[in-house]
């Protein structure tokens, strides 16, 4: 049996404060969690029913296997997650200030082993296989992650349905400024964009958000995915269908990893074969519910969790 949705990016290990509106250095305890973009949104759509797995690498060390204990709890396979001796697995903390203040702060020296994925490791008839593929643009920013993703796409050649969350961070980049042209070529490749109005700026130079969507749908996607804060979500597909969905009502506690449950609610949607406002509506509930929670991958959401928000017309 094939994958619904095969993942790739970066994986580590969240340490988020049990403490909230409290400066870092005054942090007296922390929760461990499963984290990383990629990695959540497998666990987010494992959390919907999909089979999921992902393509990362770790730390040869504890922190490392953690993680896959945390990913096998998930029901998410890890069998595409490899160790690499001398480097530590990757360690993120954050200070949270709801509601809109969540820095960050990422421990990724002196290098990411999830930016260590080479080519020539690739299951590449397993990516062509799955449904859904999804990559991200911090996976662009070092080789040898750079060529495995590109190489990843090209293989897939559009089968199925392929996702690129641009998932902009200038911070892993060594010229930030040099990251518009390997985001073009993995929008060639790709169905699906996925990103904030930072993100698609970075990716097609056009910020206002219908722009931007027609921006990516003309770099080869069929399906642009535009987020845009308290205006909520646009999504426009290449037959002309729109939907403009609004924020669900939330008490927001930790923002960080409301978009990842999105996405992998978008993967479900996707697969289910929802029209545009549906898909919308689910993936904006999915977001707005971990909003509401400290932790990320152990946030997502279930089915009926999403489908109580929507009926009551917020997070409760």
């Amino acid at each position: 049996m094939g994958y619904d949705l095969i993942t790739m990016g970066r994986i580590g290990v969240d340490l988020y404060p049990l403490q909230t509106g409290v400066p870092l250095p005054q942090v007296t305890s922390f929760g461990k969690f499963l984290g990383g973009s990629a990695t959540n949104v497998a666990v987010a759509a494992s959390r919907l029913g999909r089979r999921t797995a992902v393509i990362t690498r770790t730390g040869d060390d504890p922190f490392g296997a953690y993680l896959h204990e945390a990913l096998q709890g998930f029901g998410v396979d890890d069998r595409w997650v490899t160790p690499v001796p001398g480097l530590p697995t990757p360690v993120t903390f954050c200070e949270v200030f709801p509601p809109d203040d969540f820095p960050l702060y990422f421990y990724r020296q002196p290098k990411a082993p999830d930016l260590e994925i080479d080519a020539h490791e690739l299951d590449l008839d397993a990516i062509r296989g799955a449904s859904v593929f999804w990559v991200t643009g911090t996976g662009l920013s070092e080789e040898p992650s750079r060529t495995a993703t590109l190489a990843a796409l090209a293989h897939r050649a559009k089968s199925g349905t392929t996702v690129f969350d641009l998932d902009w961070r200038p911070m892993f980049w060594k010229d930030p400024d040099a990251a518009r042209p390997f985001y073009e070529e993995a929008l060639r490749h790709t169905t699906v964009a996925v990103g904030n109005l930072d993100e698609v700026e970075v990716a097609t130079g056009v910020r206002e958000p219908r722009e931007a969507a027609r921006a990516l749908l003309d770099a080869g996607v069929e399906l642009a995915v535009v987020k845009q804060g308290p205006k909520g979500v646009l999504a426009v597909d290449s037959k002309g269908n729109e939907a403009e969905v609004p924020p669900l009502p939330v008490n927001v506690l930790n923002g960080l990893g409301a978009g990842d449950a999105f996405g992998g609610s978008l993967v479900h949607g996707l697969l289910e074969g929802w029209d545009l406002e549906k898909i919308m509506s689910h993936a904006n509930a999915a977001g707005a519910i971990v909003a509401s929670r400290l932790e990320c991958s152990s946030a997502m959401p279930t089915t009926d969790e999403i489908e109580r928000a929507i009926a009551a017309g917020a997070v409760l």
